[in-house]
């Protein structure tokens, strides 16, 4: 029989790292219920095996580990992302069962909840916290491996007391076939898109969260607005009615242009082409992948200076960044962007090229591959590698 990668999905993934791990190996996807949400951000035509499980995080939990154990023999390589309760289950599964277990870490998840004490809609309790550092700690002690997205992502695992191997893998990046300078002018990308032709449009693709913090960057364009200047927001997400109604509360009435998230392909590429600037006002950040792809498709970016963010977007050489939370800050660097097209194309152009040398999308699937070839064991007729496992 042949075996296979199972990816286990506690609280909702990407799609472009779905599609990505469906078409290098036979994919079986274990995924918690998300009840008014969803288990995968978009919809595929890739082929592989969905399974979902409860929706309670330690039902799930105890759900997936005894599939692990219960279909041993037909896997080769466990993926979980993340390091909650989901992880240390399937670590202690894999363990059992003699199966290697990888954790992939997206998001420095402590980081996201403590966000919630400046968030009202979301409540911040001291428990949760400690629950989420607890089994932060325990899967340091035994996990196996770690791939994570960003050097900073990597002194967040190493803050958990791990010892174990972290390798620094930006999956899903980025697809530079489609994420690419438009090839005609940006008036005439406006007009196919229905967008107006002469405002400045600033590009927000981020969910609401708390760690995303929408506000900054409503009270920026808000202030930029009162300046004189006709900035208006692109926003093409996830919660994007609840952008609107916080727009509102700005004062920011027709300013905005809203939709339902796009799928990561050829219209979402257009919308950064369309736009004159891709702000990521993140109080916490793993990576940040719009930044990266507006930057593939020859926009600058304004980004708030945390997390995985100073990673790429470096202060007057990829884009311009900000104090987190510093609203006006945020509206000088806009500004800035707008005023001197020059030194955006230059930094842009660094951008770029930083994109096309790091986070191209085959090389980093490739650089996955390689990680996950040497902890496969062989089947039971002696080939060994990744083909024999796969």
């Amino acid at each position: 029989m042949t075996r296979g990668l199972w990816f286990i999905v506690e609280s909702g993934t990407d799609v472009r790292l779905v599609e990505g791990l469906a078409s290098r190996w036979p994919l079986t996807l274990l995924a918690r219920r998300i009840t008014g949400g969803r288990e995968i951000s978009q919809p595929t035509p890739v082929a592989y095996k969905h399974r979902t499980g409860p929706g309670s995080f330690a039902a799930f939990a105890a759900w997936a580990a005894s599939r692990l154990v219960s279909k041993r023999s037909s896997i080769g390589l466990v993926l979980v992302q993340g390091y909650g309760i989901a992880a240390l289950a399937a670590n202690l599964a894999g363990r059992l069962a003699r199966i290697p277990v990888v954790m992939l870490v997206c998001s420095p998840t402590e980081a996201y909840y403590r966000c919630r004490q400046r968030d009202g809609d979301r409540p911040f309790r001291q428990a949760e916290w400690f629950g989420i550092r607890v089994l932060a700690w325990l899967n340091a002690r035994v996990g196996g491996q770690y791939v994570v997205l960003s050097p900073y992502l990597t002194s967040k695992v190493r803050g958990h007391g791990t010892r174990r191997p972290i390798a620094i893998v930006p999956v899903y990046g980025v697809d530079l076939r489609v994420f690419a300078p438009a090839s005609e002018p940006r008036a005439a990308v406006r007009r196919r898109l229905g967008l107006p032709v002469d405002p400045a449009l600033v590009f927000f693709s981020s969910r609401i969260a708390p760690e995303k913090d929408p506000d900054t960057l409503l009270a920026a364009v808000a202030a930029l607005r009162r300046d004189g200047r006709d900035v208006r927001i692109v926003h093409r997400s996830g919660g994007h009615a609840e952008f609107s109604r916080r727009a509102s509360e700005h004062g920011l009435q027709g300013a905005i242009i809203d939709g339902p998230a796009l799928r990561p392909g050829a219209e979402l590429a257009e919308y950064y082409q369309a736009s004159d600037v891709c702000v990521q006002a993140s109080r916490e950040e793993g990576l940040g992948f719009s930044p990266l792809e507006a930057l593939a498709c020859g926009i600058p970016v304004v980004a708030a200076a945390v997390g995985g963010l100073r990673d790429t977007i470096v202060e007057g050489h990829t884009g311009w960044t900000y104090s987190p939370g510093d609203a006006q800050a945020l509206a000088r660097a806009i500004a800035h962007v707008l005023d001197d097209p020059a030194e955006a194309r230059r930094r842009t152009g660094h951008g770029r090229a930083l994109v096309a040398r790091e986070y191209d999308r085959d090389m980093v699937f490739g650089r996955l591959e390689a990680i996950f070839e040497p902890l496969i064991p062989p089947r039971e007729s002696g080939r060994s590698g990744l083909a024999a496992a796969l």
